[in-house]
């Protein structure tokens, strides 16, 4: 093994059809030096059954890390997944995202100490995500443009995303106008500066914990690195259940302390910290 040894966090709840995809694009990275664990927000038994049956001959270490389904307590089970990686570079990435082959690759070409990396997804519609098959993932077919569009309806950015050669995508990368925030389903960042902000703000449930905890890194003094156009994900359709006026709101307000307030380390996270009130 060679080149930067990096953890990959896949985040999943009882979404064995999408997860089995998503595992299966890690068996076919052209880079070798990582570990997979799946941050399991308490599936059923079926997920883990899936899991083990991946591990058996999976080309990397295969962990499968599970807490109590006690409602959406994604951001307390990542904390968790954290503190227990191998490795002190972590690919956070999504249980409904599969990698392209040069996905992990790509962001241990690009890590660097003081850092965190930026990366997008190529939105992909339901019918194109229920086609894909474990064999279109490991011929690729499911990466190239013309095929998707047989499957279903491709807009044009997600087609210059999966078509560019590198000289182009680190152009797009220089000039794209969206800001290089920490998206969960494809960014990377240092273990060490992931705990010195004390994690995720567990208090937060769907809409913006990744760019809070991406707001805090920078805070900290981090600076970002856009690689959208580089590093390609597919980002399969799926209805979302968790997404609730109530939360978008509470987050919200919480990401606009932690810009007034400049806060770099969380309360509410890897170690629960006495709030001052």
């Amino acid at each position: 093994m060679s080149g930067l040894p990096i953890t990959v966090i896949v985040s999943t709840y009882n979404s064995e059809d999408y997860l089995s995809k998503v595992l299966e694009s890690y068996k076919h990275q052209d880079y070798d030096n990582y570990e997979v664990i799946v941050a399991d927000d308490g599936s059923k038994e079926s997920t883990k059954a899936l899991i083990e049956k991946f591990a058996a001959d999976y080309p990397v270490n295969l962990r499968h890390i599970w807490h109590e389904d006690k409602g959406y307590r994604r951001q307390e089970l990542l904390n968790k997944c954290i503190v227990q990686t191998e490795y002190d570079y972590i690919l956070m990435t999504d249980g409904d995202c599969i990698a392209r082959p040069d996905f992990v690759s790509t962001h241990a070409k690009y890590a660097e100490k003081g850092f965190f990396l930026s990366g997008g997804y190529c939105k992909l519609d339901k019918p194109s995500s229920d086609a894909i098959s474990l064999e279109d993932i490991e011929n690729q077919n499911c990466f190239k443009p013309n095929w998707l569009k047989k499957q279903g309806v491709l807009g044009k950015k997600q087609q210059l995303k999966l078509s560019v050669g590198d000289s182009l995508a680190n152009f797009l990368d220089v000039v794209t106008p969206t800001g290089a925030t920490f998206n969960n389903c494809n960014s990377s960042a240092w273990k060490t500066d992931l705990i010195e902000i004390n994690g995720y703000d567990e208090r937060m449930q769907y809409g913006g914990p990744d760019r809070e905890l991406g707001e805090r890194l920078v805070n900290l003094g981090i600076k970002t690195k856009q690689i959208r156009y580089k590093a390609i994900c597919l980002h399969l359709e799926h209805p979302r259940g968790y997404k609730t006026k109530e939360s978008l709101d509470r987050n919200l307000a919480i990401r606009k302390n932690t810009k007034d307030s400049k806060v770099i380390k969380t309360p509410y996270g890897i170690e629960k910290l006495e709030v001052k009130e």
